[in-house]
Parts: C-alpha cells; sequence; structure tokens
C-alpha cells in the first residue's frame, strides 16, 4: 500500500472539484460524504491509527468513542487534513470525500479544510470582536457579498444572535464558555462548510452549556454533516445517528472495533469487546 505524505476544491456547497485531475466530479447525494479504506496514519514511527475502513453518511451525526489514547482525535483531523500540521504526520490508505481521495496529490489541504470545518474541544475564539470572529474566514476566502447578512446568518444558524445581536463589537473572549463555542461554530459555518468535524466540543462546558450544544448539533444536521470525538458515551447516545467504537491494539494503534447505528451500538453490540467497553467493564 502506498502512503503519501500530506493535497478538493469547491465549486459550490457539497460539491468537489479536484484539481489537476481530468475525473467529473461525483454527484454528492449518491454516496456517503466520506469513505475510508484502510487507512492509517502516523506519527514517525509510531502508527496512531490502523486500516480503519468506513463510511459517513450525509446530514448525519456520526460519533467516535473510545477509551483515551486510541486515536480517535488524530482520526478525525485526518477527515480535513489538519494531522498535515505535524512535520512527522504521514499516512496510508484513503480518505474518500465524496469519491475523491483528500490526500491525492493535487488535492489543496486550504480548500480542504474551507470544505471541512473543525471545532475544537476548548473554545477559541480569535482575540478580536463578535462579528470579527464571524466575517475572519469569509474575508480571508475573499467573500463579497453582503457581510453583515452573512454574519448574522451564521450567529442565528449558532444559535447565538439573540443574545449577541446588541454587542457585535464586544470581544469574543468576553462571551461565556458554551457562548464562546457556539461562536466558534458561527465562526465554522461561516465559510459554508459541508462537513463540522467536533473534537469534544463540551468537554470544558458546564451540563446547561452542553445540552445547549447538543440541541444546536441537532439543528445543524439538517443542513451539516457532523462527525463528533466524545468521552462521553451518554452524549453519543443522545446526539448522534451512528457511532464508532475504536480501541487499542496491542501494538497502541487504534483500530475501528465496530460501527452501527447508534441506538443498536448501545443496546445489542455485535463485538463483546463493545458491550464490555459500554457497560464500564473495559478501557
Amino acid at each position: 500500500m502506498t502512503e503519501r505524505t500530506v493535497g478538493v476544491a469547491p465549486r459550490e456547497k457539497g460539491a468537489v472539484n479536484l484539481s489537476n485531475s481530468t475525473s467529473t466530479a461525483p454527484d454528492v447525494g449518491l454516496e456517503p460524504v466520506f469513505e475510508l479504506r484502510d487507512f492509517s496514519a502516523y506519527y514517525g514511527s509510531f502508527r496512531a491509527v490502523r486500516e480503519i475502513s468506513f463510511s459517513v453518511e450525509r446530514n448525519q451525526i456520526t460519533a467516535i468513542i473510545g477509551p483515551s489514547g486510541c486515536g480517535k482525535s488524530t482520526l478525525l483531523r485526518s477527515f480535513n487534513r489538519m494531522n498535515d500540521l505535524v512535520p512527522s504526520a504521514r499516512v496510508s490508505g484513503e480518505v474518500l470525500y465524496h469519491g475523491v481521495n483528500l490526500y491525492d496529490p493535487g488535492v489543496d489541504p486550504v480548500e480542504v479544510r474551507r470544505r471541512i470545518g473543525m471545532v475544537f474541544q476548548k473554545p477559541n475564539p480569535f482575540p478580536k470582536s463578535i462579528y470579527d470572529n464571524v466575517a475572519f474566514g469569509p474575508r480571508v476566502a475573499g467573500y463579497k457579498g453582503d457581510m453583515k447578512a452573512l454574519v448574522e446568518e451564521s450567529l442565528r444558524r449558532a444559535a447565538l444572535w439573540e443574545e449577541v445581536r446588541e454587542k457585535l463589537g464586544s470581544p469574543g473572549t468576553s462571551l461565556s464558555g458554551g457562548q464562546q463555542q457556539r461562536l466558534c461554530i458561527a465562526r465554522a459555518i461561516a465559510v459554508e462548510p459541508d462537513v463540522i468535524l467536533m473534537d469534544e466540543p463540551c468537554s470544558a462546558l458546564d451540563p446547561i452549556a452542553t445540552l445547549r450544544i447538543e440541541e444546536l448539533m441537532r439543528e445543524l444536521r439538517e443542513n451539516y454533516t457532523i462527525v463528533i470525538v466524545t468521552h462521553n458515551m451518554q452524549q453519543a447516545a443522545r446526539v448522534s445517528d451512528t457511532t464508532a467504537f475504536l480501541t487499542m491494539g496491542e501494538d497502541r494503534a487504534g483500530y475501528l472495533v465496530e460501527m452501527a447505528p447508534t441506538e443498536q451500538l448501545f443496546t445489542q453490540p455485535a463485538n463483546p469487546l463493545t458491550e464490555e467497553y459500554i457497560t464500564g467493564r473495559f478501557g
């Protein structure tokens, strides 16, 4: 299997265009958003995830669960090539996005991240105003439309507009933790992505703010495909449509044990390791 160091340009929301290729962009309605094929990720000589294969369906919330150190975040960051930023990172196998391998030569990782947004574990608003936090991405991308309308729409989609409409000039860091995380979600969706990745987005939040983010995820599913890493199995059970369970092998590499509709995985898991993990007898 050929290993590739870490290289889709959007035509419109949900569409894919591969530079330096004569391939016709696929009809995005006829296939999964993502399809991993024997995907492995390495840091130097250490293999963090091993030969993972699964699909992510459109307009669903897919949760990735598993014990600490099993490669959940590494796998999530592979969906938009964030691991490219780690000098020792390399991959093998394929991550197909609407049928296009994101790691093929000629694929622009900047455009990958524009189409596949990311919300991190801790809220990380820029040291700018609320307005400028949301407008930052579209400005960098050369957006020529009505910026005020775009900022308002993004904040509305993130269920934050009514709380901040009178203080758009205030620093984003002046908001509460839960509001900051919703601001980061608004910032992510302002560039009109196709997918939103969330890496334990509620781990730094209180229960009330966590509930609001979970409600927001269910609302966003109408327009976006969401992949979330969470250590909170109850959260995965509440919000996701499909759940993938990873664990570590003897070589410490994370691998996929089981993936199934969430209700099925939590009530009738097919693999004994899954049952042991979700019942607290393993992990």
